[in-house]
């Protein structure tokens, strides 16, 4: 057990954790040449081609020093907010963690979350300076801010690349002499906490877990706590950067366990493991359950669907934690699902991945937050969609979520990033130099303004030098109002939206702008209207396609020409009231985006 090193790796979105999480393992020659590529622990086909680390990776390296062989279990994390539940679950797996800072950009505001997110957790800092064979690098400046962050001693950050491989051996020899070797009681029972899971069709549900007490043997019956479900460990093993099989898998290290498991209702993140034969007095106390930030219902294309959409999610959420769900139904779209997600990148990666890893096309709603509705005889109603509202007239007052915004800048962009968070209902609580020309920005805003394109204009105004982190406050009362969107006079529930009444004329009509230019022209006129109960706030008007009717009159008198017409425009007024408008899957997803 003293043998053997937990750490993961923790940084700001693009500070190159993963690349130097490769250097690792070439230099500890886990992977051989003929298997080395650039991120190689990214094997999600979306984690290579956007270049961002979606799940966490655990591999076991081994390395040689000073005559003593020693076990190293890295785990790299995602570096971006809305996976921050990986991280969190990750660090729970760990004794040390590698906090890079690039050397070039700085302290960024997902490097002082993630650092204290690990500090919670009493996890020994090793402070790298990545990115030094930059020439934009200005070492000794990022060296003082992470001194001022940290309170560490300057020689103990190690300066390194993941480029060029510069300080790998430090970085090693740092691990082993500065991280605390796991704790634990070999000869107790078995106590082994589950991190991560996956789902391979053809063994069933894989578990990755850390065993804090005790060993776990193949062949043995072995129990999950928490689901109270008893199973054969079929295959133990440990994680290499293929599974390696094992007949024991002793204290202290990250491992996996295959067990035949079909239903993965049955496998539950931070869940412990024991055997049956000898079981543990207690589970492990495991992660804080997750809370989502952003709400949105998805559909499948064809309702016939269903059911598999629900076995796809539940496979899903298998490898993805912080996904919640449950069933809903809508008049507009039929049956789905109402899901929890933590940000819209998250929203994103899991369409995508329901797409790609499942072959299901879902339509997604207008994302939207959880509020509380206060009646007037007292009762709360908790509002997750639109059409959950109760009628205007029973309100009493809504509350809605707020959130700390902590955003790093430079100083030359605080005017403009201080009238886009006024903008979305913001106020600054504080703000503090962090060097002469870094500023953090602390302010408090409703989570429902930041769910759209906040992050994008953010990056935007900032020229991409603006860092934005969040965490959850408390539900505070707001004036807000539903906003329906009418088409050819009927209701489309899956564009309503709650929003600020002060917001609702402009969004309004932007959302008609929007409509009008995505829907395709019918053979009749069609309406698109913003309406707020009964008030109708903005209208556009979609022109019907006609037919020249009065083409074939040469000359001739101009009653003629008007009855063709007039009985063209009766046509025309009964095709409307039968027809339907179809709204192409492109004018849900161009609403999110209304303010590009």
């Amino acid at each position: 057990m003293k043998h053997i090193r937990n750490f993961c790796i923790i940084a700001h979105i693009d500070h190159g954790k993963s690349t130097l999480a490769d250097r690792l393992l070439e230099h500890t020659k886990t992977i051989s040449s003929r298997e080395m590529q650039a991120q190689v622990l990214d094997d999600m086909d979306l984690e290579k081609e956007r270049g961002i680390t979606i799940k966490s990776h655990a591999i076991q390296m081994e390395y040689n020093f000073n005559g003593e062989k020693f076990v190293l279990n890295l785990i790299d994390t995602p570096g971006h907010v809305d996976f921050s539940y990986e991280v969190s679950r990750s660090i729970a797996a760990c004794e040390g963690a590698l906090l890079i800072v690039d050397a070039a950009q700085g302290i960024q505001a997902q490097t002082i979350s993630n650092l204290y997110l690990a500090l919670e957790n009493d996890l020994t800092i090793i402070p790298i300076l990545n990115k030094m064979d930059l020439p934009s690098a200005e070492p000794e400046l990022v060296k003082d801010q992470i001194v001022d962050l940290i309170g560490c001693d300057r020689n103990e950050i190690i300066p390194a690349s993941g480029k060029t491989g510069m300080g790998v051996d430090d970085i090693l020899k740092a691990i082993i002499e500065r991280v605390k070797p796991p704790v634990g009681e070999p000869n107790a029972p078995l106590q082994a906490l589950i991190f991560d899971s996956v789902f391979n069709s053809f063994r069933g549900i894989i578990a990755y877990y850390k065993i804090i007490n005790g060993s776990i043997k193949k062949g043995e019956k072995v129990k999950f706590v928490n689901t109270g479900a008893s199973y054969f460990a079929d295959e133990v093993g440990v994680l290499k950067l293929k599974q390696e099989a094992r007949d024991e898998v002793f204290t202290g290290d990250v491992g996996y366990i295959i067990s035949g498991i079909k239903d993965a209702r049955e496998v539950k993140v931070g869940d412990t493991i024991t055997t049956v034969a000898n079981p543990c007095n207690a589970a492990i106390d495991g992660f804080e359950d997750v809370k989502p930030m952003v709400f949105a219902g998805i559909y499948p294309v064809d309702t016939e669907d269903f059911e598999e959409l629900r076995y796809s999610m539940e496979k899903l959420q298998l490898n993805d934690a912080s996904l919640t769900w449950e069933p809903e139904s809508s008049a507009a779209l039929g049956f789905g699902f109402r899901c929890g997600f933590l940000g819209m990148l998250h929203m994103e990666i899991v369409q995508e991945r329901l797409e790609r890893e499942f072959n299901m096309t879902v339509i997604t709603t207008v994302p939207n937050v959880s509020y509380k509705a206060y009646q007037t005889k007292g009762e709360m109603i908790v509002v997750n969609n639109p059409s959950d509202m109760p009628d205007p007239g029973r309100i009493d007052y809504i509350e809605e979520p707020f959130i700390k915004a902590n955003i790093i800048t430079k100083s030359e962009y605080i005017g403009p990033i201080m009238t886009l968070c006024i903008e979305k209902r913001g106020s600054i609580v504080n703000q503090n130099y962090l060097t002469a020309d870094r500023v953090e920005l602390i302010f408090e805003m409703p989570l429902a303004e930041i769910v759209f394109d906040f992050y994008d204009r953010l990056k935007s105004i900032s020229k991409g030098y603006a860092s934005f982190d969040y965490s959850p406050l408390e539900m505070r009362q707001s004036d807000l109002v539903k906003m329906d969107i009418l088409l050819n006079a009927e209701q489309v529930d899956a564009l309503s939206a709650l929003v600020h009444r002060s917001n609702a004329h402009n969004l309004g009509k932007k959302m008609c702008e929007k409509l009008k230019e995505l829907i395709p022209r019918q053979q009749f006129e069609i309406p698109i209207q913003a309406a707020i109960g009964a008030k109708i706030i903005a209208r556009e008007t979609i022109k019907a396609m006609r037919k020249d009717v009065t083409a074939k009159c040469y000359g001739g008198d101009i009653s003629r020409k008007r009855k063709l017409l007039e009985k063209q425009k009766e046509g025309k007024k009964r095709m409307k009231q039968v027809g339907n408008v179809e709204i192409p899957q492109s004018a849900f997803m161009a609403v999110l985006k209304l303010n590009d």
